[in-house]
């Protein structure tokens, strides 16, 4: 059967559609979801997106094979996918040694047989169509229990983190390097929990411009980030790296005090300007010469639970320039690695204790335009039913500043949403 488009208004559709939607959807082996939450954003936020696939025939796991693959003019549609932070081992020569519960492909991509597409008024429903919207309208909702998970274990244990963080002082100090971000992993494990619902209440307790939700086969990431990675619209491509976090105020004057803090904290700004001068460079490599610009630097934006300090970078790119030419100069972000890139990452290689995965990785969408939006996966559950593996990493940016319990204590609280969802807490 050929693909074909249906429009349904919106207003015909129930309330609890999305829901529904997401549930029929977790059922394919390959399902991926894009959210903005109707947040407004510069240069906007995800388009809202959901695609399924029964199968996934010769999907591209490298860069090198996504450049022969992502050609594909028959297709109508987006295609969706994701690159783990271990693509940086074919970027760059680099390796990674640690040990992972999740096991995730290094970057895998699939077209969807069906999409749909939330438009303003409308919910576009494209590809093979027949029967999809009745499948979805009758698909059931159910009213579940607010999951209850066992404390989570550092993979790297308080202690362990405070030293890290003075022996990354002192390669700050010798010269190894200006700022490295510096992550950890909380797991627990023979969980139990139904992926969608755990999702759905993250999304609700921390709505963010560039949440998705993923499955790949038995793999399940719940994304909740608030960064873009890399966007791309004609010739135009935008980056807005996030360094710089403080919680939100209990009252409007405090809300306020907290802002002020954050703009004029030092440490903040200078861990900001370092990654926009890295990222300045690394767009520099596939951008017209001389239209590297900095429209915004150290914009502060409120999200649910912390006010975060963004900057926006934007470049125009040279003409015969493609999104795998832009991912092998950018990948992986300068936010989750520090400066310079390649010394920070074998030093996170060294300090850290657990593979990364799809943390500090990326999610996104290409049109068959040569478009793309792809986020920084961070305030992320990873989870695997048949294992019962669920993880989650949090990191912070380190300097020759830093005072370890602080970065630790910043560590939480980029995990707070994610715990209070799960009912859990963190062991130490």
């Amino acid at each position: 059967m050929s693909p074909t488009m249906l429009s349904i208004p919106l207003s015909e559709l129930p309330a609890d559609f999305r829901a529904r939607a997401l549930r029929w959807a977790a059922g394919f082996p390959h399902c991926a979801y894009f959210e903005p939450n109707g947040l407004a954003y510069p240069h906007g936020p995800f388009d809202q997106l959901l695609g399924v696939a029964t199968e996934a025939p010769a999907a591209p796991r490298s860069l090198k094979e996504l450049r022969s693959w992502l050609p594909q003019p028959a297709v109508a549609g987006p295609c969706f996918g994701f690159l783990t932070y271990e693509v940086k081992n074919e970027v760059e020569q680099l390796h990674s040694g640690n040990p992972s519960g999740l096991s995730w492909p290094q970057l895998h991509f699939f077209s969807p047989h069906t999409w749909l597409h939330w438009r303003p008024d409308t919910l576009e429903i494209h590809g093979h169509t027949e029967g999809v919207l009745a499948t979805i309208l009758a698909t059931a909702v159910p009213r579940l229990a607010a999951p209850l998970v066992p404390a989570f274990t550092p993979r790297m244990p308080k202690a362990e983190y405070l030293t890290a963080v003075e022996a990354v002082r002192e390669d700050i100090l010798n010269g190894e390097v200006y700022e490295l971000n510096l992550c950890q992993e909380f797991y627990a494990e023979q969980v139990q929990l139904d992926p969608v619902d755990v999702f759905l209440r993250l999304n609700e307790a921390s709505p963010a411009p560039f949440a998705g939700f993923l499955r790949h086969h038995n793999h399940f990431l719940l994304c909740a980030s608030p960064e873009r990675f890399l966007a791309c619209s004609g010739r135009a491509l935008v980056s807005q790296p996030i360094k710089g976090t403080i919680r939100r105020g209990a009252t409007p004057a405090e809300d306020e005090q907290q802002r002020t803090t954050l703009l004029h904290d030092e440490k903040e700004r200078a861990e900001n300007l370092m990654i926009v001068d890295l990222v300045r460079n690394d767009l520099a490599r596939v951008a017209q010469t001389g239209t590297v610009q900095v429209p915004e630097l150290f914009g502060l934006y409120s999200f649910r639970h912390v006010w975060q300090m963004i900057s926006t970078v934007t470049a125009e790119l040279r003409p015969g320039v493609d999104a795998v030419d832009v991912l092998g100069a950018t990948f992986p972000m300068g936010s989750m690695t520090g400066a310079p890139k390649i010394r920070a990452m074998q030093l996170i290689e060294h300090y850290e204790r657990t593979r990364r995965g799809l943390y500090s990785g990326s999610i996104g969408y290409v049109w068959p335009n040569g478009n793309f939006e792809f986020n920084v996966v961070i305030r992320s559950l990873q989870y695997r039913p048949d294992t019962g593996y669920l993880s989650f990493q949090v990191g912070s940016a380190i300097t020759y500043d830093s005072v370890p319990e602080r970065e630790y204590e910043e560590c939480l609280l980029k995990a707070q949403a994610m715990l209070d969802v799960l009912g859990a807490a963190v062991s130490e």
